[in-house]
């Protein structure tokens, strides 16, 4: 069983602000530790699923050098190999050559959750709103939007409660979840210790790899229409001129295509 593992860190438990996050910040290099770990605990529970090829990619934007680069290596399971510095929502090699399942871990709420800690998709001031057709997605949407263009399901998120809650909205409720927090506002957090956390999430990635046919991949309905609620009328200058991009409000994109991945390529260059 070949499974991937794709990861970021504002859904990681004892996170709830930036500077956990954000690389040289001050409480930066705990927040890495905290992330390493989780991801460790997913390892060793897709492991005793029966994972044969284990896979992370570290999606989190940490920025500079440090951005999908947060992991620390030397406290990494052996049993799975990593993949740092990749552009994100980029790696499809593993997807490519045939994979069982993708994991999500220490994801976060899309943009405007209330209850979502360090809420956001994908930029935190520009992407205020974000639909696949008539979903409102968030980045767990995004990516398992990508994996299911190859045909592989997600089976697992893990986050904050408003984060699992969205996560099912959109792949249903076959899809095993693990909330370790749950968002007072934006920046607080009623938490669960990452000791107990990490058990929750090991488990959780046992008992999900068990069925692979409890989620179906998610695959937006063809012909897919993007739609992007911008935050400035600034932020529409980088769509114009695009290809299948047209600009129908001073802060509305809409990319056009026969395909998820056409449509998205169109919009989310690297």
């Amino acid at each position: 069983m070949r499974v991937l593992i794709m990861s970021d860190m504002e859904g990681v438990s004892g996170i709830v602000v930036w500077s956990q996050v954000n690389g040289g910040a001050a409480m930066y290099e705990e927040g890495r530790k905290l992330y390493t770990e989780e991801i460790n605990a997913t390892v060793r529970g897709a492991k005793a699923a029966g994972a044969t090829e284990i896979v992370v990619v570290d999606c989190h934007g940490a920025g500079g050098d440090w951005s999908f680069n947060s992991l620390v290596p030397e406290l990494l399971d052996p049993d799975c190999d990593w993949v740092a510095h990749h552009a994100w929502s980029r790696y499809t090699e593993l997807l490519e050559q045939g994979c069982d399942a993708c994991l999500l871990i220490g994801q976060h709420a899309r943009a405007g959750t209330p209850d979502g800690v360090m809420c956001h998709t994908i930029s935190t001031t520009t992407w205020r709103n974000l639909w696949f057709n008539d979903d409102l997605v968030g980045e767990v949407g995004i990516n398992a939007a990508l994996c299911g263009h190859y045909g592989v399901p997600v089976l697992l998120v893990t986050g904050d409660v408003a984060t699992c809650r969205e996560a099912k909205e959109i792949l249903g409720n076959g899809l095993t979840t693990v909330a370790v927090k749950r968002g007072l506002s934006r920046y607080s957090a009623r938490q669960i210790p990452p000791i107990r956390a990490r058990q929750m999430i090991e488990e959780g990635a046992r008992q999900a790899l068990q069925n692979l046919k409890a989620v179906s991949p998610y695959v937006p309905a063809s012909p897919v229409t993007i739609t992007i609620d911008l935050g400035t009328v600034d932020s529409a200058a980088q769509f114009m001129g695009r290809a299948g991009v047209e600009i129908i409000e001073p802060l509305k994109v809409i990319s056009r295509a026969e395909t998820w991945l056409t449509a998205w390529n169109q919009i989310w260059h690297w």
